[in-house]
């Protein structure tokens, strides 16, 4: 089957079998590799890219089920500098591995961009669907909550 998206930006198409998932599409036909592969149940949340703004779980989505739409993996959410919800994981230590880190950064940034007043609590509940075996998660949430601010009066970053 033939698709078309904007990927990060740009339009993009390709022929792709109709069982492909948009996170083998992404990696494989357009070298996104940034968007993480794990679990493949849509479990642990390291492929989560932004499909017309919201958080979805790409190895859990058809590529087809894109058609048309606007789709943002990690890469396309900074240029050449961090984007400052970007820094404060890096101020915070919110990375180890760094596997979980794209997940964790397009669900935060999907929150963030909707609800930048999401409390604590808010942005636990949100994160709990990603999993990190190395932080601990308290870094991460700093990590959030730091950013936040970046998020208030100018919408998404």
């Amino acid at each position: 089957m033939h698709v078309k998206f904007d990927l990060n930006g740009r339009p993009v198409a390709s022929d792709v079998e109709p069982r492909t998932t948009l996170a083998d599409c992404i990696r494989n036909d357009f070298g996104q590799t940034g968007t993480h592969l794990a679990c493949e149940h849509g479990v642990c949340g390291a492929c989560t890219v932004l499909v017309n703004g919201e958080a979805v779980r790409s190895c859990l989505m058809l590529a087809v089920q894109v058609q048309g739409d606007k789709v943002v993996t990690v890469e396309g959410l900074s240029g050449d500098e961090l984007t400052p919800l970007q820094a404060a994981f890096r101020k915070h230590h919110a990375l180890q591995c760094g596997f979980c880190t794209p997940g964790f950064i397009t669900t935060a940034h999907a929150l963030l961009s909707h609800e930048p007043d999401a409390d604590e609590e808010r942005i636990r509940d949100v994160l709990s669907g990603n999993l990190c075996r190395c932080t601990g998660y308290v870094p991460i949430v700093e990590a959030v909550l730091e950013a936040r601010e970046s998020y208030r009066g100018s919408g998404s970053k």
